[in-house]
């Protein structure tokens, strides 16, 4: 993928769960690849209410939620990553740790 119009917004502090890097490098993933699709508003896999609402999200402020379903992952692969409503933090987790 070519990010050439830059960021969305801004991500602030990356954060991991230890599950979530461990599922990462299970499947052999990069979280810092999963970061940068987030900020460039590719949400992954999300339904379409979601992805509106995301988009919503970027006009009024409020939490950004992305999905991905990772290769391999045996029923436990997909991450999520939330960037909180006033930016100040960006975590990756596993959906059961939210």
């Amino acid at each position: 993928m070519s990010y050439t119009n830059g960021p969305r917004f801004p991500m602030g502090r990356p954060a991991i769960t230890p599950g979530a890097q461990a599922t990462l490098d299970a499947a052999g993933i990069e979280g810092v690849l999963l970061l940068a699709r987030h900020v460039h508003g590719d949400w992954g896999d999300l339904s379409a209410e979601d992805l509106a609402s995301n988009e919503l999200a970027l006009l009024t402020g409020m939490r950004l939620l992305s999905s991905y379903d990772l290769p391999g992952g045996k029923g436990k692969g997909k991450v999520w990553i939330i960037t909180e409503a006033d930016r100040a933090v960006t975590t990756i987790l596993l959906p059961d740790e939210y």
